[in-house]
């Protein structure tokens, strides 16, 4: 597999990486396998978090017989000094080095956020003291707001950025890309495959493959799709005029207010499945209607105990209006289990 520059870290790391979020589900033996498996393919790039579970554990034990020709890269949502200093050591543990390639503040979501963790006492003031005592090489940040994210990168403190980037969110093609680039700053893709909302691979990574600067971090889960993804890489193709096509069709039947499947609007106070909730959609047009109304049923019934407080919007980068969202497809999932059940 290509390696690629990842902008003034000056990192070569493979043209495409690991996410680390799918292996929470495995075992820990399927999990240091498919790490280490995907290593073999040629895979030198891996991001995790040390919100992820035991993530960070599996990836460390992994690639330890192979640390100094991997990159690693993880991150913490929490916004004080004291806190990141902790989850910094804790993460070094975890994935058995002496040394973080990468270290990322998480979702930096508002200008408040962003000057939450440049204050005195804020995150990056223990991950800048970890930097000059070698535990971390570079500092980066990951966000879902555009704007946000371009007042962070002119800020000069951040070598990376991380944030959403597929053929259905590809907004930062135009002026974030822009401003990284003359910033020489690193560009890691998550969501390639839209949190698994986007299921044909194929035109997933031929949109990809058209920003060679921009590395995408898929999450995996078997060895199958790490196989698929890295002959993607190896045989690299031009999107034809069908593929075009079909992605007009999944974007005009998305629209613009799908879920994203990032999960900061959970937890619910009232008990509501939010995330099932919102992709009952898309699950529609895979599911028979009896597998529907029986696997949905907790999550949808769930949706009645919304009080339509708005906290959930108030957390979501993506000003999704979520309760009626809910709302309309509760009001679809009745209606299927009505039909199925008569």
């Amino acid at each position: 597999m290509k390696q690629v520059r990842l902008g003034k870290t000056n990192l070569e790391v493979s043209e495409v990486g690991l996410g680390g979020i799918p292996i929470i589900q495995l075992s820990l033996e399927e999990g240091i396998s498919l790490v280490r498996y995907a290593y073999d393919r040629g895979i030198r790039f891996v991001d995790t978090a040390h919100a992820y579970g035991d993530s960070e554990e599996k990836i460390g034990l992994a690639l330890e017989p192979v640390r100094d020709h991997v990159v690693i890269a993880t991150k913490s949502m929490k916004r004080d000094a004291t806190t990141v200093a902790d989850h910094i050591t804790k993460s070094l543990k975890n994935l058995k080095t002496s040394y973080i390639d990468i270290y990322q503040i998480h979702d930096i979501a508002s200008e408040e956020t962003l000057n939450e963790v440049l204050a005195p006492g804020g995150a990056y003031e223990a991950i800048d003291q970890a930097r000059s005592e070698g535990k971390v090489r570079f500092i980066g940040f990951s966000s879902h707001d555009i704007k946000t994210a371009i007042t962070a990168c002119h800020t000069g403190l951040f070598s990376t950025i991380q944030l959403p980037f597929n053929f259905i969110e590809d907004e930062a093609a135009e002026e974030l890309f822009v401003t990284a680039r003359e910033l020489d700053l690193g560009m890691i893709a998550m969501k390639p495959l839209g949190g698994g909302l986007l299921e044909r691979a194929h035109l997933c990574f031929r949109f990809l493959q058209q920003y060679t600067d921009v590395v995408p971090i898929p999450g995996l889960s078997f060895r199958h799709e790490v196989d698929e993804i890295v002959e993607l890489y190896e045989r690299p193709a031009k999107l034809t005029g069908k593929d075009w096509k079909e992605i007009e069709t999944i974007r005009g039947e998305l629209g613009k207010t799908f879920c994203h499947r990032c999960g900061y609007c959970m937890p619910c106070e009232q008990g509501v499945k939010i995330s099932a909730g919102m992709i009952f959609k898309s699950r529609m047009k895979r599911l028979a209607p009896a597998d529907l109304v029986t696997l949905d049923k907790t999550a949808m019934e769930s949706i009645e105990s919304c009080t339509a407080c708005g906290r959930c919007i108030e957390k979501c980068p993506y000003n999704l209006p979520i309760p009626d969202v809910l709302r309309e497809h509760l009001d679809l999932y009745r209606e299927i289990a009505r039909r199925y059940n008569t």
